[in-house]
């Protein structure tokens, strides 16, 4: 059997894969990342064919017909349509292995999955990335992969601060040996901040939002922190009074006002993580600063403000949209010496 594995191995990529609710970026081993697309999947509802993926299944959200579904099938970090999820992972696999030999392709893949996940979540991870193609299957926390793909060291007997705020979840740990010390998952994070626009929009305007339309928005002239420039936008939607279409100007200021339930939320989350850190930890911390990753840290002011509430350094990631797939490659490239980081598998991920 492990023949068959090497043969197999010479001609498929390994590859890592942070498996977002709004986005599914790849990194292929020695290459880097090739693969950056929206986690969305279009579906005929008739015949249950996938009609496109990522960028494509995209761009039809809110303006299909009935029989055609344009949805997510990861909800708050999680599989929650295991078949989508299976076809949306085929897709990616090929298409990494498309230019090169392999007609049946059977990398090994390091998959990010959200901190405490249950067994049965984990392995339907697992399971979709099998029967995707994957012939080995290692799973790693995304703030460890976020961690590794910072470049802190998270394998020191020494503490790391992580923030990592994505689409569906907010995963906040304070690392040290590999693993968290203390942690926190929030199901709040750029989802919820669109949401908050589009709640935001109907309360004060009377106007009913799309979710693309929320998210260009918060973008555009979002803000955690009083910002020196003014910014302005425009929301386009219907007139919930009259039901026909009306467009509003919009500012920074409002939109803060839209957006402060959830920052505040994922700000005192980040402070009674702190207070239930050990101290020696807090001093490294203290030195090392909090580290933001995942693209809502590239919320204007959200350092700031952290900053002020936690008395704490805090740091921008490198490409804080990266870092979890960052991480994952870096395993992959190193997997002797990083499967400590690892979540142990389910079961036996050997190709059978």
């Amino acid at each position: 059997m492990s023949l068959i594995n090497n043969i197999l191995g010479q001609f498929s990529k390994d590859i890592g894969i942070d498996l977002g609710t709004a986005n599914t970026l790849v990194y292929v081993r020695d290459k880097g990342i090739v693969i950056n697309e929206p986690s969305v999947v279009a579906v005929n509802k008739r015949t249950g064919q996938v009609l496109a993926i990522g960028d494509e299944a995209k761009k039809m959200v809110g303006r299909t017909p009935s029989h055609i579904v344009a949805t997510r099938p990861l909800v708050d970090g999680v599989v929650s349509d295991f078949e989508v999820t299976e076809q949306m992972l085929k897709y990616f696999i090929e298409k990494v292995h498309r230019e090169g030999f392999s007609l049946f392709p059977r990398p090994r893949v390091v998959i990010g999955i959200p901190l405490g996940v249950t067994e049965v979540e984990k392995k339907a991870v697992e399971d979709a990335a099998m029967n995707a193609g994957a012939r080995q299957v290692f799973l790693i926390e995304e703030p460890i992969a976020a961690a590794i793909g910072a470049r802190l060291p998270v394998q020191d007997a020494s503490g790391s601060m992580i923030v990592d705020i994505g689409g569906g979840t907010s995963e906040i740990a304070v690392l040290s040996l590999g693993g968290p010390v203390t942690s926190k998952s929030l199901r709040v994070a750029g989802d919820e901040m669109n949401s908050d626009i589009i709640r935001f929009a109907r309360d004060e305007f009377n106007l009913l939002l799309g979710e693309r339309t929320a998210e260009d928005i918060k973008i555009a002239i979002g803000s955690a922190y009083e910002i020196e420039e003014t910014l302005e936008t425009t929301m386009r939607g219907r007139d919930l009074v009259t039901g026909l279409p009306r467009e509003v100007t919009i500012n920074d200021e409002q939109a803060r006002q839209a957006l402060k339930r959830s920052v505040k939320s994922i700000v005192n989350s980040i402070k009674s993580t702190l207070e239930e850190t050990p101290p020696e930890l807090i001093a490294d911390i203290m030195d090392r600063g909090i580290i933001l990753a995942g693209g809502g840290a590239l919320l204007r002011g959200l350092n700031i403000l952290i900053h002020e509430q936690s008395q704490m350094p805090v740091h921008l990631a490198d490409d804080p949209l990266t870092c979890v797939v960052r991480g994952t490659g870096l395993v992959l490239e190193d997997l002797d010496t990083l499967k400590e980081v690892l979540v142990a598998p389910q079961y036996d991920t050997k190709l059978k």
